[in-house]
């Protein structure tokens, strides 16, 4: 498929969904409409198909979703094959984490932070809402475009109006902030360190610093500067000091869990990339 095509295909799937929320969406509609969307856009992603890594990350996951006010949904996490850092959630409980982001969580707490985070989103119904309130611009498509660069191409952009990126990024500000404050009580909950969630915001922002395109998806759809590591640290700073006791920063299952993701074929090029180098 080309890259044209591939971003067409995306689009159609995206479109339809951003169409279909300008009136109020119910929790079924809401899982409804994540699940329909998750199995077209798992037909385009590149996802990571080892069924130990994404039994690992699935159980982790649970381990969270399942401590939060909607543990009843159908909960689903996925690894996207993709070197680029970033994470996403479609509503009604599908998570999906890039191997890059994985790759640079060097501890289990770290990576339990992100999925806190994803999880938070989908708890506080912010797609939904995003959605509804930009009615049939094309915030949908932002889903796909900060998950791989297929939005980037030239050939891209002609079937794709990229600016609901944009649009997602300026609307997520607040969301991003209420998101975190939930990663903080959903790891809590699930017995994990919430200490992850800063020293992760922490090892980002040093790489923006050194090599920034890679991690350019990620602050595109998250914004993320220093002072929100300060607000993490003060929410966690503000907890009963007894709830941190005896939380688990790391794990033997997550090293292993992680060696055997670097013992993987690397990620492929994203077809964008691919498009934009070719003379």
């Amino acid at each position: 498929m080309t890259g044209a095509r591939r971003a067409a295909a995306i689009a159609a799937v995206l479109l339809a969904t951003a169409g279909a929320v300008g009136c109020t969406v119910s929790e079924d509609q809401e899982a409804q409409m994540g699940a329909e969307d998750a199995a077209q856009i798992n037909e385009q992603l590149p996802l990571v198909r080892d069924p130990a890594i994404n039994d690992y990350l699935t159980a982790l996951g649970d381990s969270i979703a399942r401590k939060t006010s909607r543990a009843d949904l159908d909960w689903h996490f996925y690894m996207v094959d993709s070197p680029e850092v970033n994470a996403f959630a479609l509503p009604g409980g599908f998570i999906y984490v890039n191997r890059g982001l994985v790759e640079r969580a060097d501890r289990v707490d770290e990576l339990a932070g992100v999925l806190g985070h994803e999880i938070g989103h989908v708890v506080r119904r912010h797609s939904i809402k995003a959605m509804q309130q930009a009615q049939k611009a094309n915030v949908g498509i932002a889903l796909a475009c900060t998950l791989t660069k297929v939005c980037q191409s030239n050939a891209a952009q002609v079937a794709i109006n990229v600016g609901g990126t944009a649009l997602f990024a300026r609307h997520s500000r607040l969301d991003e902030s209420q998101a975190d404050s939930e990663a903080v009580g959903n790891v809590v909950r699930a017995g994990y360190d919430p200490e992850g969630i800063p020293a992760l915001f922490q090892i980002l922002i040093a790489e923006r610093r050194r090599s920034p395109t890679i991690v350019d998806a990620f602050f595109a759809s998250h914004p993320l500067e220093e002072k929100r590591v300060a607000d993490a640290e003060r929410i966690i700073g503000g907890l009963d000091p007894a709830s941190l006791h005896g939380l688990v920063q790391d794990t033997p299952a997550y090293h292993a869990f992680r060696r055997r993701l670097e013992s993987l074929p690397p990620s492929p090029v994203p077809q964008g990339a691919q498009e934009q180098i070719v003379p």
